[in-house]
């Protein structure tokens, strides 16, 4: 899944500095989650993320603010929540688990999506049963919610969790949603289906999705094709019709996720291949 960065309505792009104060330091950053001023601790969540601070301060503060009440929009969303959710899957420490499992019941679409995400990522095998409550109902009941831009729960973050996790349990209830009428979703199932049970087939339908006419789909295909480890993607990957800086992401995470898997010694020529397929695109 691509990553997305959300503004706050009160706070400006993204950078090193904290809003109106100049460069952040990391003892300012953890302060701020504290501060009255509702930006900037929506901004020092983002920032020890994207930081990666893994001070044990830092992480403590970010676990309390998954229960923030103050940032809230009039639509009831919590930004404070959804970006500390975000921050603590890159942190990698265990004892966001607790926190981030009980964020999968907030009545916020998009904190649910960022805890699912951050989840895959901390692998811990106790929230995969939650994160299988999510798939309750099945295709069936993955439907839009009526005057929102997504569905009824954050398919995709879970999907590719439980493949992240290795749950081999939920392949039944993950094989569905390849017929999902939202190709993301399907996308997802098949990226997810592929980690769990390494058959080509999963891995060929996600290559297939890169022939298709819509620009981001083809990029979130990337993504989800560097995520999956499958060494046979190589080739469509650097011939997608998509911006290199695209091609060089998925093919990084493709060898990445592949030795990973492998643990291989000395490199295969499949795994050399796609080193050269990276050169030829600088």
């Amino acid at each position: 899944m691509l990553e997305t960065i959300e503004q706050h309505p009160e706070s400006g792009p993204p950078s090193t500095e904290s809003p109106g104060s100049g460069p952040l330091t990391v003892e300012q950053a953890i302060a701020n989650l504290h501060h009255e001023d509702l930006s900037l601790r929506y901004y020092a969540a983002w920032w020890l993320g994207k930081f990666r601070v893994r001070e044990p301060a830092a992480i403590e503060a970010l676990i309390t603010a998954l229960g923030d009440e103050a940032d809230r929009t009039e639509l009831g969303g919590y930004p404070l929540r959804r970006n500390s959710a975000r921050a603590l899957g890159k942190l990698a420490d265990q004892r966001a688990v607790p926190g981030l499992i009980q964020c999968l019941d907030c009545s916020d679409y998009y904190v649910r999506e960022a805890a699912a995400q951050s989840l895959g990522m901390l692998g811990a095998p106790a929230c995969i049963p939650p994160l299988i409550q999510l798939l309750a109902g099945g295709v069936e009941a993955a439907q839009p919610v009526p005057g929102q831009p997504h569905l009824t729960q954050p398919y995709e973050a879970v999907l590719e969790a439980l493949g992240d996790l290795g749950a081999t349990v939920a392949i039944p209830l993950i094989q569905p949603f390849l017929d999902h009428s939202v190709e993301r979703v399907q996308y997802a199932a098949a990226r997810a289906l592929y980690a769990l049970t390494q058959k080509p087939v999963y891995g060929e339908r996600l290559v297939q999705a890169l022939a298709g006419s819509n620009l981001q789909l083809r990029r979130a295909v990337l993504s989800d094709l560097g995520a999956s480890g499958y060494l046979p993607a190589a080739e469509a990957i650097a011939q997608a019709a998509v911006e290199n800086s695209f091609k060089l992401m998925a093919l990084k995470g493709l060898l990445d996720n592949h030795l990973k898997q492998t643990e291989a010694t000395p490199l295969s020529n499949s795994a050399q291949r796609v080193l050269a397929l990276m050169d030829s695109l600088l």
